[in-house]
């Protein structure tokens, strides 16, 4: 067996070790962990980037745990669909980790051994979600980074102990839903396998226990990943968790919870489910456009920046959203099948990323939490707003950036959908205004706005003084700006060069999506 075959396992095991180590190293010198998350999870992405390769070159990879074989057994199973999310899972969270050195040290000085020990906890349990093929494990996994993420947002301490209390109920109880759901599965089929299930669901599709099932699975999930109308946990939530925690929370883990979606719907039940049994994706696409428009008209509502992201973020769910339940309606070899979601899961990481780490770039310097606080605060802190400004121009869809790409394969989507779907353009469109109008406010306030004391020294020669956010919490900042736009020119290059996605269209082939569908 390839040394490659074995990353999966690997991931999780040194994950978890690292959570203990750094407790341990942590007694004795708690700067220690920075660098144990540091570099296990800098290790973990190099696995995940090895992972890829193998599974696009050689194919799928499947480990059994223990040498047991499945159903008996637990197995991981990576394809093209989770080893492209635990690429993105891992990248985001190594950027974060990186971030939160300075961050952290100034924000929770007395926090520190914990906050790395619960954030590699968040780390594994994502990672477990991605890889298992064992649908309790899965739900174990849930847990273990929600209960990480529950830590994480209560450890700023007082409002935040609210936000985090609202989204453990919540979260439970979307929890209890999956768990309910699994239930059911193994009742009628007596497995937890997922491609074990896979074989043994088709005759009782008919069942309503598997139906009912997939409905318990789909509200369970839904309340994980935000979507409106249960994202009440999320605003608060993201408000008042450490800014690495929001990119997180925002970035991977809404994300990585519509992969569980997917990855239950396409590869525990089927395409012919879901599209003759329980023909839900048509109603999810109309949930998902009032999503977009509200989450959209709430973030406008907003004074506090983070809130704002908040909002903003219920609003991009939308989109992920939208182009999954267009995934079975689509069938063109370039936007067809997952191809706009999974796009657009990228693409989201890498723009509300880099926004919440602004953001707490603002509350790190001067303790900037309201849009009216930033008044002149590019000339204070240039490369941070140039960050912000990239990135948000990236939300609204400026053409070369991955917002655009995003937007105009969804758009296409809509239109290959056909029907009432195409009313889908119009949200798009509008949602695209909306965008404009609450981002464009905080640009306009950094740029165009004086700063307090400036009034009277418009005409003074004496230059402002710069005072940007230390290196370390400047370059991820950067980085994941600048990959706004250089990831939106590749997806462009992409079309005429190629004419596809070899990694999407292998999770459409694995799927029957796109222009793999009957």
């Amino acid at each position: 067996m390839l040394i490659v075959e074995h990353f999966p396992v690997l991931l999780i095991v040194i994950s978890m070790l690292a959570a203990f180590t750094i407790l341990i190293a942590g007694w004795r010198n708690k700067k220690t962990s920075f660098f144990i998350s540091f570099a296990t999870i800098l290790v973990q992405f190099v696995m995940s980037i090895f992972i890829l390769r193998h599974v696009m070159t050689v194919g799928t990879i499947y480990y059994w745990l223990g040498g047991w074989a499945p159903p008996w057994g637990i197995e991981y199973v990576v394809d093209a669909l989770n080893a492209y999310v635990l690429v993105i899972l891992l990248f985001l969270s190594l950027i974060c980790v990186t971030y939160s050195k300075r961050s952290i040290e100034h924000e929770l000085p007395d926090k520190i051994v914990s906050f790395y020990a619960l954030f590699q906890l968040l780390v594994t349990g994502l990672c477990g979600v991605t890889v298992t093929g064992d649908i309790f494990n899965m739900y174990v996994f849930v847990e273990i980074f929600s209960l990480a993420a529950y830590a994480l947002i209560a450890s700023r301490g007082k409002i935040a102990l609210k936000a985090s209390f609202t989204y453990l109920v919540l979260g439970a109880l979307g929890a209890c839903f999956f768990l309910l759901g699994i239930g059911f599965l193994y009742s009628v089929t007596g497995t937890l396998n997922m491609h074990d299930l896979s074989i043994l669901l088709p005759p009782l599709y008919g069942n309503r226990v598997v139906q009912a099932a997939f409905v318990f699975f789909t509200v369970g999930l839904c309340v994980k990943m935000a979507l409106f109308p249960v994202h009440t946990w999320l605003p608060d939530a993201h408000s008042f968790a450490p800014s690495e925690i929001s990119a997180m929370l925002s970035g991977i883990i809404i994300e990585v919870s519509t992969y569980a979606f997917i990855r239950v719907c396409f590869s525990v039940y089927s395409l012919e489910f879901i599209t003759e049994y329980v023909p839900i994706f048509d109603f999810l696409c109309l949930v998902a456009g009032l999503g977009i428009i509200i989450g959209s008209v709430l973030a406008i509502a907003q004074y506090n920046l983070k809130r704002m992201l908040a909002y903003s973020s219920v609003s991009q769910m939308g989109y992920i959203m939208l182009a999954v339940g267009l995934s079975v309606s689509t069938h063109h070899a370039l936007w067809g099948g997952l191809t706009p979601a999974l796009m657009h899961i990228l693409n989201h990481a890498l723009m509300k990323g880099c926004l919440f780490l602004v953001a707490g770039a603002f509350i790190y310097k001067a303790e900037l939490w309201n849009i009216s606080d930033l008044q002149g605060l590019a000339k204070k802190m240039p490369y941070t707003c140039a960050a912000f400004t990239l990135a948000a121009i990236s939300m609204i869809g400026v053409p070369p950036s991955v917002g655009f790409v995003s937007k105009v394969y969804i758009i296409l989507a809509c239109l290959d959908a056909g029907g009432w779907k195409i009313i889908f353009v119009a949200v798009l469109l509008l949602s695209t205004l909306l965008n404009l109008v609450y981002f464009w406010r905080v640009i306009e306030m950094m740029y165009m706005k004086r700063g307090e004391g400036e009034e009277g020294h418009s005409h003074s020669s004496s230059p402002v003084k710069v005072d940007d956010i230390p290196l370390s919490m400047l370059i991820p900042v950067l980085t994941l700006a600048i990959l706004c736009i250089i990831v939106g020119i590749v997806w462009l290059m992409e079309i005429p060069v190629i004419g596809s996605f070899p990694i999407l269209d292998r999770v459409n082939e694995l799927f029957g999506l796109g222009v793999y569908a009957p």
